[in-house]
């Protein structure tokens, strides 16, 4: 009995074993990959055919002749680039001031001692449970009163401050050894000092990670400037992809075309922070 369990944990531990479960693993993982990129690879192939091309049957993956035109026509026929510039604002914006305020607020937080801290944490993460449809008309009748309504500054002020972003930071800070902080008190250093010197370079995965998530929620935010902006010099990429969709419901390549260049900048941002985001993910589990 002992010489059979043994055997089977020699098998088991068996160099080739490993090998061949790895590889089975790693062949799962790429199908899994290349059946999630399927609609993509197929939204930049149609956004370089003609219009009748897009639903041929059988359908060809490489165009016969590549439309570049296609790409030079969605500029034409809706003000696209008024809508990126708005859009690229008020991402760029929201994603500054939730930085800051997040990470200003999650030091307080994490760090500092002062009465009724972990009462005030818990009450304001709790507004994350409060679905948004809950206090969307009071934030309206608010942004109207202030003068702010079909402006930007609506959808600034109203998502400069995140919840999420201040637990996020706020559990990061936590595993930073408090005596740091002690040291550079001592040292005279003041609390701005120590959260900017101190905790803000030593928390750069935390941050990647909190930018990549408020990029990309502004960004594809569609209910907020379908509320709250109504001239069209004041649209965002989203709500202008849904006139253009309207405009040219027949031309699913410009379609596509349109779609392909709204996630541009989204790709971009990602592929940026990409290595502090993987690095934030790999040692989330480290202790020490």
């Amino acid at each position: 009995m002992e010489q059979s369990i043994r055997q089977k944990a020699i098998r088991r531990d068996h160099p080739l074993v490993g090998k061949v479960v790895r590889a089975v693993i790693y062949v799962v993982l790429i199908a899994l990959a290349v059946f999630t990129l399927i609609p993509f690879v197929w939204m930049i192939s149609s956004s370089l055919k003609l219009d009748r091309e897009v639903f041929a049957y059988p359908m060809k993956w490489i165009p016969e002749t590549f439309r570049w035109e296609n790409y030079v026509l969605i500029w034409q026929r809706v003000p696209l680039l008024t809508y990126f510039k708005n859009t690229a604002l008020v991402a760029i914006a929201v994603t500054l001031l939730q930085t800051i305020t997040s990470s200003f607020a999650a030091y307080a937080f994490a760090k500092l001692e002062f009465r009724g801290r972990d009462t005030l944490f818990l009450a304001y993460i709790a507004t994350i449970a409060v679905p948004w449809q809950a206090y969307m008309l009071p934030q309206f009748i608010m942004m109207r009163s202030m003068g702010l309504y079909d402006t930007l500054w609506a959808m600034i002020v109203l998502q400069a401050f995140s919840a999420f972003g201040v637990f996020l930071m706020r559990q990061f800070y936590r595993g930073i050894p408090t005596e740091l902080c002690e040291a550079a008190r001592l040292d005279g250093l003041s609390e701005y000092g120590i959260w900017a010197r101190i905790m803000l370079p030593l928390s750069k995965a935390a941050i990647a990670t909190l930018v990549i998530f408020t990029f990309v929620n502004t960004w594809n935010d569609y209910m907020g400037p379908m509320i709250y902006l109504t001239r069209d010099v004041n649209k965002t990429v989203q709500v202008g992809l849904r006139r253009f969709i309207q405009e040219n419901s027949s031309d699913y390549h410009l379609i596509m075309a349109a779609s392909l260049c709204s996630l541009l900048p989204v790709s971009v941002v990602f592929l940026c922070l990409q290595k502090y985001f993987i690095e934030g993910i790999a040692t989330s589990g480290l202790k020490g």
